[in-house]
């Protein structure tokens, strides 16, 4: 299929993603650590400002975490660098993001589990609203 025939809207993502799922693993072994990325595409021809927002199940949110992505490039952002102040994401904690950005992007999510020697790996797509 030519990329000129995907509405253009389709090509450069979207402005809005959910991540419901979010958990910092609290442990690591061996040499790799434990962690999770909001990995951030952005195809177009304008920097990215994200507006991110993380929801605990028995806290109030942090909200407001800036990150740049600029023009054609890609970004990974590992969740347990996103501070609002002086807090940050604990591990061990179940939370759920929310990405807004002025420009549309595309969204993946991944978590590195090293809690046991038999590490896992998880990455999945975020779900775009808009």
């Amino acid at each position: 299929m030519d990329h000129t025939s995907i509405p253009k809207s389709t090509r450069h993502g979207h402005t809005y993603w959910v991540i419901p799922d979010g958990y910092i693993p609290p442990d690591s072994s061996g040499s790799l650590e434990s962690h999770e990325s909001i990995c951030v595409l952005n195809t177009g021809s304008e920097d990215a400002t994200l507006d991110i927002t993380i929801y605990f199940e028995d806290r109030d949110p942090l909200e407001h975490i800036q990150a740049e992505v600029p023009a054609k490039r890609t970004k990974h952002i590992r969740t347990a660098s996103l501070r609002a102040g002086e807090e940050s994401i604990p591990s061990g904690v179940p939370y759920a993001i929310t990405v807004s950005s002025n420009v549309p992007v595309i969204i993946q999510y991944s978590r590195l589990d090293t809690t046991q020697p038999e590490l896992a790996l998880m990455s999945v797509m975020a779900y775009p609203l808009a």
